[in-house]
């Protein structure tokens, strides 16, 4: 756990390079030497993470990662990928953490479709999202991003948090991996617009919801299908990573996914949802929690590590991660409402 002292040298950058929500990047742990011969066992390893496609309506699927954090143990298989098969082609949501999961997931899409995959729409460039992008890429997909995500693919945080990833997710992430570059923005000129993407007679809307959880979060939502792929907007089933994010923006942001009345809710991390009114509460809650608590205790000027030992957890002590992200999470917080004005909700 990060102690205090951490939290308190922690620059923004640095909080985003934490993100990427390995095991090491939190913890601690010896880098792995870059020379370091892969396992000969490497592929029964990789095969031995269970990835299995749901169903979630007509032609749409999703795979679930584990809730977990990123280690060279799981592959970096943390989060959630979708796809949706057209007559056309598929659509995949988010790449996963590594090559070879992404390998994998490829060859899930093709037990399912002999279609190729056309397009790869990257939610956000957390590193658990984007590891797979240059698999999707060289198989001959177009990758689609917000136009925001340019700032970190420009920025050392980025460079920084892929060598640690080579260190610290050996073999799965080595040094061949490499940050892919969207071939199509979205947002472009204006950064809140929605983008319709129509394949074999299906349409997807691609509307951009950042800054919220990142800067460049997008959401992806089938209107003929009532699916909605919600990124990392949506935690389900466990605490969320907030890292540097704007939760008051990233509350709002939530508040207004419900204006689209999905009937399925795939999120970033966790089970797709049939009931996502009850399902948003969970990470809602958490984020409006964390501020009340943590926005009293820096408008009285009252010491975090104070403010955080008086505060009842308990509702959310039991949700997988607690331990691992609770703190860093509140601290970052507390942060953020030094800056915001005593007025703002």
């Amino acid at each position: 756990m990060l102690s205090l002292t951490d939290f308190a040298t922690a620059t923004a950058s640095r909080r985003r390079f934490l993100c990427g929500c390995t095991t090491a990047g939190l913890l601690g742990r010896a880098w792995r030497p870059a020379y370091a011969a892969t396992p000969a066992s490497a592929s029964e390893e990789a095969a031995s993470i269970e990835m299995r496609p749901v169903q979630v309506a007509d032609g749409a699927w999703f795979v679930q990662g584990q809730a977990a954090l990123g280690s060279a143990a799981n592959q970096n298989f943390i989060s959630n990928a979708g796809f949706v098969v057209t007559p056309a082609g598929v659509v995949v949501i988010d790449a996963l953490g590594s090559p070879p999961l992404a390998r994998r997931l490829l060859a899930e899409i093709a037990k399912i479709t002999p279609q190729p995959v056309r397009y790869v729409i990257a939610t956000h460039y957390h590193a658990d999202h984007i590891y797979g992008l240059q698999v999707f890429s060289q198989a001959g997909a177009t990758v689609i991003a917000h136009v925001a995500a340019r700032e970190y693919l420009a920025s050392d945080t980025a460079r920084l948090r892929l060598q640690a990833s080579r260190q610290d997710l050996f073999p799965w992430i080595d040094e061949t991996t490499r940050l892919v570059e969207p071939d199509r923005w979205v947002g472009v000129p204006d950064a809140k617009a929605d983008t319709t993407l129509e394949l074999g007679g299906v349409r997807f809307l691609i509307r951009p919801v950042g800054p919220a959880h990142t800067p460049e979060d997008l959401v992806v939502f089938l209107p003929d299908r009532g699916v909605l792929y919600g990124g990392d907007l949506l935690f389900r089933g466990r605490i969320p990573f907030v890292g540097q994010a704007d939760s008051r923006a990233w509350i709002a942001a939530l508040d207004r996914l419900l204006a689209l009345k999905p009937r399925v809710l795939v999120p970033g991390h966790g089970a797709a949802s049939t009931e996502p009114l009850a399902d948003i509460a969970l990470t809602r809650d958490y984020l409006q929690f964390l501020r009340e608590r943590m926005g009293a205790a820096a408008r009285e000027l009252e010491p975090f590590e104070e403010a955080y030992a008086r505060t009842d957890w308990s509702r959310f002590a039991g949700l997988p991660l607690f331990q691992a992200a609770n703190r860093m999470n509140a601290y970052n917080t507390y942060l953020l409402m030094e800056q915001e004005p005593a007025d703002r909700p």
